[in-house]
Parts: structure tokens; sequence; C-alpha cells
């Protein structure tokens, strides 16, 4: 299982692994490998993303997160809406190469959505209950069984006011699959009044380590665009290890992955409590660094490269 931890408490170690940003400039460190070990990639030409909303949600905060997954496979046309998100996620077509069930990860969408606003297994919800919510909207064909093991991804977002077994203390989102029928899925959980400092950082204070000030959010939600830092991050863990065995440095249980391997960096020059080099909306002085559709910005991390060895932003798709 892939693990996205509370990334204030991983940020040194992260960025000190990671060759890109201002450290590859002033030490000569030996470049940091996921390792592929010889497992099932995600490997359909169209990944689908169904959701499970379990909590309470406004209709704009579900339209931003929708408006992120729809952003995955759309080629936005002209100059000024690059970098986008889908040239952010191309980057995951590069971990096809040498994989055994020859995968090819270019597009990743948006599936079905399924809404539990009823909290059917209550605000306090432990992993094995997390699996359960898709084992049971599967069967009950609330959401569609896959086709297969690898095309697609069941992820499910936890409201602000539902807490989720080693949310905030060890996790800020997590991948794996279900233990009966092998189905990739994902977890997230709205911080925003539980540990925001951990989990929606850049956009709140930091609970530790340098108190520079936070960015302002792209959608104006911290607790919301901050799950999108952290979905964007177990969404490529699942497709590039979707069953632990596929590219990760590490431990398996609690790996280092795609994204989970470059935290804390969103463009050029980041070190430990600064993001980097990230794009300002003259209007709203927001800070981010991909374009979506519905003239949505997001601030996406940045995500390992296995051509290059190193952590790329998505600036340098620019």
């Amino acid at each position: 299982m892939g693990y996205l931890s509370v990334r204030v408490l991983v940020l040194l170690f992260a960025l000190e692994l990671c060759t890109a940003g201002a450290y590859a400039n002033l030490v000569k460190e030996q470049p940091l490998v996921l390792a592929y070990h010889k497992g099932p990639l995600l490997s359909t030409k169209i990944i689908d993303v169904h959701v499970i909303w379990y909590g309470k949600f406004s209709p704009v905060q579900r339209s931003i997160v929708a408006d992120y997954l729809q952003s995955l496979a759309a080629k936005l046309q002209g100059k000024d809406k690059q970098p986008s998100v889908s040239t952010w996620w191309k980057t995951t077509e590069k971990y096809k190469s040498g994989a055994s069930n020859g995968a090819t990860m270019s597009i990743a969408r948006l599936g079905k959505q399924n809404m539990d606003d009823s909290y059917s297994l209550g605000k306090l919800l432990k992993r094995t209950d997390i699996a359960a919510l898709v084992e049971n909207a599967v069967k009950s064909r609330a959401l569609p069984p896959p086709a297969s093991h690898t095309n697609a991804i069941y992820l499910v977002l936890t409201s602000d006011d539902v807490a989720a077994e080693r949310f905030c203390v060890s996790s800020c989102g997590y991948h794996d699959h279900t233990l009966r029928s092998r189905l990739p899925y994902a977890w997230v959980g709205n911080s925003v009044s539980q540990c925001p400092g951990e989990c929606a950082w850049p956009f709140h204070q930091p609970l530790y380590g340098p108190q520079t000030p936070p960015l302002l959010p792209p959608n104006a939600d911290v607790g919301i665009d901050g799950m999108i830092i952290n979905i964007a991050t177990v969404l490529a863990g699942a497709v590039t290890n979707p069953f632990s065995t596929g590219y990760f440095q590490g431990d398996a249980a609690a790996p280092l992955e795609a994204v989970s391997a470059c935290t804390g960096i969103y463009g050029k020059g980041a070190y430990p409590g600064y993001p980097g080099e990230v794009l300002v909306d003259r209007t709203t002085g927001a800070s981010y660094n991909a374009h979506g559709v519905s003239e949505r910005q997001f601030l996406l991390p940045a995500m390992w490269d296995p051509a290059t060895k190193s952590c790329i932003s998505v600036n340098v798709h620019e």
C-alpha cells in the first residue's frame, strides 16, 4: 500500500533525497531511483477514477475536485493555458517502459460518482471501513465494477467532520487495494478543521518547521485545494504502484512513490518551508502552477521522472 505521509514531518528528508530544487545545485548526491519491482501497473488506455463522497461536501467543493479529475485528460489549447494538469499527468506515461503488463497510462478521467452524506459507517473510520465503502459501492452497483483490476481506481473522499484512522498522525492520504477483489482504491480527507498545518500546506501555516507565509489557495478553499495536492499524490502512486509491486523506493509497506518521493516541491528553487517558484493570479493573488478545465487553476506537487531520475515540477513542461 502507498501512504502519503504528513508532509511537514518528512519535508526535509524528501527534499534531501530529491535531486531537483535548490539543494541539487549545492550538493552532489546519488540520484533518487524508484526501482521497478516487476508487478502490474494500471494498464488500460483509459483509467476511470470513480469517486465516493463520504460526508458533507458543498456543490462548489465537489465541482472543484471533479474539474481537477476531468483536467487529467483534457488537452487545453492556447499558450495561456499552459502548463496544464494533463501535461503534469503525462509524466506517468514514462513509467510504462519495461512494465510487465505493457502498461499505457496516457489518460485518467472522472468516472462515476456516489454520494454517502448520511455517514453510513459513522464519523470515525478505520482503514477497513474505507475498503468496505469501496466493496459495498461496487457490490450494490452504485459504482460500476472494473472491466479488469488494472483499469479503474475508486477514490474515497471524506469531509472535514470525518476522522479517519491515522489521519493527521501519520497520513494525509493513501492508496491500497481491497483484499477480496483486489480493487485499487485511494483515500484523502479534508484536513481544514483537523490538521491543515500538516495536510494543507502550503495553503496553511505549517505546524512545524520554517514559518513562511502560506500561499493563497487557487480555488479559495484551503481544505479542498489541499485535498487536490493529496489526490494528485495518491492517484500517481496508485497507477505506478497499485499492488505494492510497481515503482517505489524503500519499504513496500511505507514506500516513496511517484509523487511522495518529491514531497514539498511545487516549483523551481524549492527548499524546506518554501514550495518554490509558482505562478500567481494577478487578480486574486492566489498561487498555482497548472491550468485545468472550467478556467480552474491548481497547485500540483512535483513528480519523479524516471527518464531524468529527478523530481520535476509541472512548470518544466511549459
